[in-house]
């Protein structure tokens, strides 16, 4: 582990009170309870904020993934139809 540094914090008497019966009954300490926390606390932050991002990306696609797709239907329609014309005359 990296360099270790001292913190000094300030908690409610209830929220000690709980974090303390968990400290016991995981069988830690304070100070690795409270990494703990810390690291559960920065990912779940990161996987929120990719979250979000992709979300944002998602819908800024949006726009231009139906107009792409739209194309390729008219494209894919227009193919069609010559096809059916030249099936049309081999009968």
């Amino acid at each position: 582990m990296s360099q270790l540094k001292k913190v000094l914090i300030t908690v409610p008497e209830n929220l000690l009170k709980e974090a303390d019966e968990l400290v016991q009954s995981e069988k830690m300490n304070r100070s690795e309870f409270v990494r703990e926390a810390m690291k559960l606390y920065i990912r779940e932050k990161r996987r929120s904020l990719l979250r979000s991002q992709m979300e944002k990306g998602y819908q800024e696609m949006a726009e231009i993934n139906l107009a792409v797709s739209e194309m390729y239907f008219e494209a894919e329609n227009d193919a069609l139809s010559v096809i059916e014309e030249k099936l049309a005359e081999c009968e």
